[in-house]
């Protein structure tokens, strides 16, 4: 398992959970550092939750707990980091 990055996250600049990853596999787009997008590696993701309390936006769930509405956004998340 790994948390996962989802839709209310786009748009947002907050970095927050950035600083309380204690792995650092929270993202922005490679080369962009203003991305509306952030990504969780869920390889290296140790399933700690550190991240979850810190986003203003409650954008990131457990990929087992990720709404209906939003389940694409765990291919969204692995894809970036399978071809990063």
């Amino acid at each position: 398992m790994a948390y996962v990055i989802t839709e209310p996250c786009v748009g947002t600049k907050d970095r927050t959970c950035v600083e309380y990853c204690p792995v650092d596999c929270i993202h922005p787009l490679e080369g962009d550092e203003e991305t509306t997008q952030l990504y969780i590696d869920p390889e290296s993701c140790i399933d700690c939750g550190a991240c979850v309390p810190q986003c203003p936006v409650e954008a990131i769930y457990l990929d087992t707990e990720v709404p209906e509405k939003w389940q694409h956004f765990i291919g969204v998340n692995a894809d970036y980091f399978a071809t990063a």
